[in-house]
This record gives C-alpha cells, sequence and structure tokens, in this order.
C-alpha cells in the first residue's frame, strides 16, 4: 500500500531578521504600494463595497474548469497577478507599515480582497476561496481605531487570516468541510481557535476551499476539490493539484491572497499542501491546539495549525492559538508544554551542533525529490548540523488498515457529535442524513467520485466497540514509543527530516489524486508535530523537507525549520503557468 495524506490506509519578522530580496517596506515602495484615497478607491471599486459591507465572493461555486486548458485567457491574466502590492509580504513587515501608519488594517483588508476577486474569481481562477467575511473591513476599521486610541494586542493586530472551511465561526460565513449538504450551515459559536484569533486582533478574512470532508470521502478523490468550491488551484502550474485537505489554505497563502491560514490535519493534510506550494506548514502536537467546533476526522489524530510564506509568519500564528479548552480535554495535557510566543525560538544558528537524523525509509518515491533533500541535508552540514544516515522509524507496514478502521469509527462518532451541536436548525443532523443527501445530489454532490468512505464510517458501531478499543490499544504505542521516541532516542536525536511529499501531480478529476510518498503517518497516529518548509523545486514544481520529533517539541522544529530556512532561502513566489513547459 501506498500512503496517501490523511488516507494512510488507501491503495493508491523582526528587524534582525536577514531579509530576503524585496522584503520591507522600501521594497513595498518599489512595488508602488499605494495608500490613501488612491488605493482604497481602486479596492473598493473592484469589490463594490462600501459603508463597510463587501459582497460574498464564495456563494458561487468556482466551476470545474479543464485543468489542462492553456488558452489565452489564463496568459493574458498573468500580467496584474504580478503587480499585486503586498505579494510576498510577511506579518512583521504589515506590522511595521501599521505602526508606522504607512497603511491601515482597512486598506490591507481591501487589498487582499481585491486580490481574492483579482486571481481566484478571475484571471487564473484560482479556487482558493469559498467565501469571504462581510464584515472583514469592518473588523479591519474597529481594530484601526483601537491602535489609534493606543491599543496593540499582539503581532496579529490588524492581521487578516482565512480559515479552512471546516473550522466554525459565529459569523456572516458557513462552516460547511465543502460540502453542499451544509452549505446554509452557519455555527452558533465560534471555533476555540477563531476565538483565539479574533481576541489576537485578527481579521477573519473569509472561508478557505478544501478537499470535501478533509479528504475523507472517497478512495478516488481529487485533492482540491469539494461540492461548494469545485476544483482548487495550484498557482505555480494551473493544471497541477493543490493537494490537500488544507488545499484552499495553502493556495491563498502562497498566492498572496492572506496573510496567512488555517489548516487543519489528520495525516498529512497541512503538511502536504505546503509541500505543493512552497510554503511552511505547521501541524501541531495534538492537544496543543484546540478542535472544539472543527468539523471532524479524527479525535486522536486532528490538530489544526498555520500555513504561511514563512516560518516566522507560522511560529506567530502559532502562538496565537494554543490554549486549554475545556471543550477539548486533548488540550488538557499542553497546560506547561505551550507558549504564546514561538517567535522566541527563531534561531538562524539552530542548526549548529544539532542532530538531525535522515529517515531514508521514507525517501525513493521520487528520484529528483530525493536530491533535493540530499542537497539539504548538505545545506544544513554546512551550517553546523550533525547527519546521523540512516535512521529508521520502526513503524511503517505494522498498523496499516488499522488505523482506517479507527479513522472511521472516530469520523462517524465525531461527525454526528459536531451536527448534534448545531441545534434544530441544522441543514443535516447525522451521518446517514449527508449520505442521504449526496444520493439525492449525486449530479452536483457526486459528480466525479463517490462517497465510499462516508459509507464506510456509517457500518461502524459506537466506540465502545472492541474492535476499536484494540485498534487504539495496538497503534498508539508502535508509532510513539516504539517509533519515534525510539529513533530519536537510539541516536540522540533532536529531529528526523524525510521528504514531506512529492512534486504536484496533474489534477485528475476522472481517476484521481496520484500521490507518490509522504513522511506524515507515522507523526499522525502518534499525534506528534511536524514542521515543513521549502525545499527547492522539481522542474518548476516546489517540494519540501519535514522536521519531525516527538510531543511538544515545536520550539525545537520551529528553531531547525527557521535556521534552514534563513540558510537556503528556497520560497519563491507562483509563476501561474498555463500548464507546465517540460524541456
Amino acid at each position: 500500500m501506498t500512503e496517501r495524506p490523511d488516507r494512510p490506509d488507501l491503495p493508491d519578522q523582526t528587524s534582525s531578521d536577514p531579509k530576503q530580496p524585496d522584503e520591507g517596506p522600501s521594497a513595498l515602495g518599489r512595488r508602488g504600494f499605494l495608500v490613501g484615497s488612491a488605493l482604497g478607491v481602486g479596492a473598493l471599486g473592484l469589490l463594490g463595497c462600501g459603508d463597510n459591507e463587501c459582497p460574498d465572493l464564495g456563494m458561487t461555486p468556482v466551476d470545474a474548469v479543464p485543468v489542462a486548458d492553456s488558452g489565452s485567457a489564463m496568459v493574458d491574466a498573468q500580467p496584474p497577478v504580478g503587480d499585486f502590492a503586498l505579494a510576498e509580504v510577511s506579518i512583521a513587515e504589515l506590522q511595521e507599515g501599521m505602526a508606522a501608519d504607512t497603511w491601515t488594517s482597512k486598506q490591507i483588508t481591501e487589498l487582499y480582497l481585491e486580490r481574492i476577486a483579482a486571481i481566484d474569481r478571475e484571471g487564473p481562477k484560482l479556487g482558493a476561496v469559498i467565501e469571504v467575511n462581510p464584515d472583514a473591513v469592518m473588523i479591519a476599521e474597529a481594530l484601526d481605531q483601537e491602535r489609534a486610541d493606543g491599543t496593540v494586542r499582539g503581532p496579529l493586530h490588524g492581521i487578516p487570516i482565512l480559515l479552512k472551511d471546516n473550522i466554525a465561526t459565529a459569523d456572516q460565513t458557513h462552516t460547511s468541510a465543502g460540502a453542499l449538504a451544509l452549505a446554509e450551515s452557519l455555527a452558533p459559536e465560534d471555533s476555540f481557535v477563531a476565538q483565539r484569533l479574533r481576541d489576537a486582533g485578527a481579521v477573519i478574512l473569509g472561508k478557505a476551499n478544501l478537499s470535501e470532508w478533509a479528504n475523507f470521502r472517497s478512495f478516488r478523490s481529487s485533492s482540491g476539490w469539494s461540492g461548494r468550491g469545485r476544483q482548487c488551484r495550484n498557482p505555480y502550474v494551473l493544471d497541477r493539484n493543490p493537494s490537500g485537505s488544507s488545499s484552499g489554505s495553502a493556495v491563498a497563502a502562497s498566492a498572496s491572497m492572506v496573510a496567512a491560514a488555517l489548516g487543519t490535519e489528520t495525516n498529512g493534510s497541512i503538511v502536504s499542501p505546503a509541500s505543493a506550494n512552497g510554503l511552511v506548514g505547521v501541524k501541531p502536537t495534538v492537544g496543543l491546539v484546540s478542535r472544539s467546533r472543527v468539523i471532524p476526522i479524527s479525535h486522536t489524530q486532528d490538530t489544526v495549525g498555520p500555513l504561511a510564506r514563512t516560518v516566522r509568519d507560522a511560529a506567530i500564528v502559532l502562538g496565537a492559538l494554543t490554549g486549554v479548552d475545556p471543550d477539548d480535554d486533548a488540550t488538557a495535557a499542553s497546560e506547561g508544554q505551550s507558549h504564546t510566543d514561538y517567535t522566541q525560538f527563531l534561531d538562524a544558528d539552530a542548526l549548529s551542533g544539532a542532530r538531525i537524523g535522515v529517515a531514508r525509509n521514507q525517501f525513493g518515491f521520487h528520484s529528483e525529490v530525493d536530491a533535493r533533500i540530499d542537497e539539504a541535508i548538505e545545506a544544513m552540514r554546512d551550517r553546523g548540523a550533525v547527519i546521523v544516515d540512516p535512521v529508521e522509524i520502526p513503524v511503517f507496514g505494522d498498523f496499516q488498515g488499522v488505523t482506517l478502521d479507527i479513522l472511521l469509527y472516530e469520523f462517524k462518532a465525531g461527525l454526528n457529535a459536531y451536527l448534534a451541536d448545531l441545534g434544530a436548525d441544522a441543514p443535516v443532523s447525522t451521518l446517514a442524513e449527508i449520505i442521504a443527501f449526496n444520493e439525492a445530489n449525486a449530479s452536483t454532490s457526486l459528480p466525479y467520485f463517490g462517497q465510499e468512505l462516508l459509507l464506510l464510517a456509517e457500518e461502524k458501531g459506537p466506540l465502545t466497540d472492541q474492535e476499536y478499543i484494540d485498534a487504539i490499544e495496538l497503534v498508539g504505542p508502535i508509532a510513539r514509543e516504539q517509533g519515534i521516541d525510539r529513533a530519536l532516542a537510539d541516536d540522540n536525536l533532536d529531529a528526523i527530516i524525510a521528504p514531506t511529499g512529492g512534486p504536484a501531480w496533474p489534477t485528475d478529476l476522472v481517476t484521481g489524486d496520484h500521490f507518490l510518498g509522504g513522511s506524515s503517518t507515522a507523526s499522525a497516529v502518534a499525534g506528534y508535530p511536524i514542521v515543513t518548509v521549502p525545499a527547492g523545486e522539481v522542474l518548476g514544481l516546489p517540494v519540501g523537507m519535514s522536521f519531525i520529533a516527538s510531543a511538544w517539541s515545536e520550539p525545537t522544529l520551529l528553531a531547525l525549520a527557521y535556521a534552514f530556512e534563513q540558510a537556503t532561502q528556497h520560497r519563491k513566489a507562483p509563476g501561474y503557468l498555463p500548464t507546465l513547459e517540460l524541456p
């Protein structure tokens, strides 16, 4: 069997930071950043915004488009794509600009809304954003007033953030997991993470497209496709897949439609799209970040984490999310283990003396990916890392099949509980009703692939079934004590590295995804963290490298990823090519 992210058992910035080219306020000036009335008119004119209101850009799904289309419309759309004033601008630079009165949160928010209108709905039609928050500009204005009155809540004050469309928000946007069955579902309460973002002063810009039900629907799904959002596209090469299931979150962050975004991961759903879209992705330890009021797959594996263009931006967002939530029992274990500021651990010299193991048993699915990671290993050696090569996480193959049963049991129980919490106004109230809805609306809900995983989950019994209890008791120790913990201890390692995944494959709605390989399964089953960071390209397609370690090791992993990022600077902005031009 071949590992597939989220479906492991299925067959096949501070001023002291070194600046990248064209970073910082001076770089914004070179890009022609306009403030004041001209900027406001431009953004409001394009979006039709006025009196603090913006239209819903997301309620009409992006049509499924011919993914191999290389017509002139896409080519003609490329010049404005590259002229965006906030392209590649970091959270720290946005803060510097607001502190200097160079621009306001309202202006930044309007620019991102303009960007979404220009390249997500028009131009290359990326399909990354299902729905924008009609209150976003009003929220930004209120945060600007707070700043003017002398209150700055922290590094996310006034910063727009997108949320994956399985993360509940008690506002005018819907929470649907991309499914048409929940297209009209309004959450009665914020998720814990949404409330944490609001408390930190972030502007919740809207909801990002995703692989429907976080890629837990079919054996033959296409990552980045949902009933509501249709097919999301990779901004590097438009006929390539963005990977998933946090597809829209990754694409939006990579294409500078937002400062950063939240995704969720059960197995690979943050790190895989981060890799395919040239991003940093942080999959935290299960329990570091609450999952309450997030549409679930698995309470033993699910987590929420950031996708961003830099390690520092990802660390800023992660710090805003942590905290013990009485509605998520798993977070109790984070007491004394979490931090509200992960930027304090970022150290450009963190690789010096660090012991890094190379999980060679996760290589071999693509020779050019192997070559990029070997180059990354040499770069780490040059920065003083001690490389232990090879090491092996002795788990792969030991729990294949068993983990799928766990996910099926937990998905049914968790989803039914989530739907029950929506109350009497919920459009559907059980998994069985979702299945029936899809069957009744097959032409729109099931046009390309089925719902086999939903059907299998519905057949499962309660979490008291002995089959489920036995499976949980089996896989946890294999992945943790006998797996990652043992591999780290045997060679006194600080972290283990492996390829995050392969280069993006052509989107194929007929036969589904074409995953080559990845390294997320052991951490997924263990509930342990991963940080992926850009590690180069294969024929212009980004690939990432994962740093893996034990529970609560986010400070170490972020430090190592930051040091590698600063040494290599592999992140490149997307080019929006219609198709890959091969030599």
